[in-house]
């Protein structure tokens, strides 16, 4: 005789797995990648999160794809997350914008609010800003009501699948200021941080296990 399954009851209930706090999570985030290597668009993140929207937390636009985008697109994509209980995080374009000046920052910050941004990504692997200046973003975002999201790391000119060689050339700072850093940032109000791998687990042999 067959089971009949309960609406939203995952197949196989009788087998054990790492079972999952239920949304909004503090632990076990899982966030995935927008437009970037591949078109991301709403019809897509349907079927995704018909399929698996239970497991993912936020969706992380990435190279500034949406300022390709249509306004409305971008809107329709917010509202699909939303309606997931997905947050929407821009990515860690801010380093673009803040070549064009504080007025180009201030700007954007306004337009992510308007579009429903939940999280506004603060990056800063290919250029250098002075604390000072992570800590004033960190507060324009979190005035506008967004959560600011600080990346923090040891290795400078990581992302955009940059060559090993060229990471190598660069040289690694030392992991006790990208801890104090990350201090900092969380002290000033940021929601949570993202450490870059690069230079810790990724393109580096061995890993460096003291920066755990």
């Amino acid at each position: 005789m067959k089971a009949k399954s309960k609406q939203g009851q995952r197949s196989f209930p009788f087998l054990r797995i790492n079972e999952r706090e239920n949304k909004p999570r503090k632990r076990g985030l899982t966030e995935i990648r927008g437009p970037y290597y591949s078109v991301v668009g709403r019809r897509y993140l349907e079927d995704l999160f018909e399929t698996m929207g239970h497991y993912v937390d936020s969706l992380k636009f990435a190279g500034g794809s949406f300022t390709l985008m249509p306004a409305h697109v971008i809107r329709e994509i917010v509202d699909l997350c939303h309606k997931h209980e997905v947050l929407v995080s821009t990515g860690g374009f801010v380093e673009r914008v803040l070549a064009q000046g504080s007025d180009a920052v201030r700007q954007y910050v306004v337009e992510c609010k308007e579009l429903d941004f939940d999280i506004v990504e603060i990056s800063a692997g290919f250029i250098s800003i002075p604390t000072d200046d992570w800590l004033r973003l960190i507060e324009l975002v979190r005035k506008s009501g967004m959560k600011a999201k600080p990346e923090v790391g040891i290795q400078f000119g990581a992302g955009g699948a940059t060559a090993s060689v060229e990471l190598e050339s660069e040289g690694v700072r030392d992991p006790s200021w990208a801890i104090a850093q990350a201090k900092r940032f969380l002290d000033a109000g940021a929601e949570i941080i993202m450490i870059e791998s690069e230079g810790i687990t990724e393109n580096v042999d061995p890993w460096r296990t003291e920066t755990h």
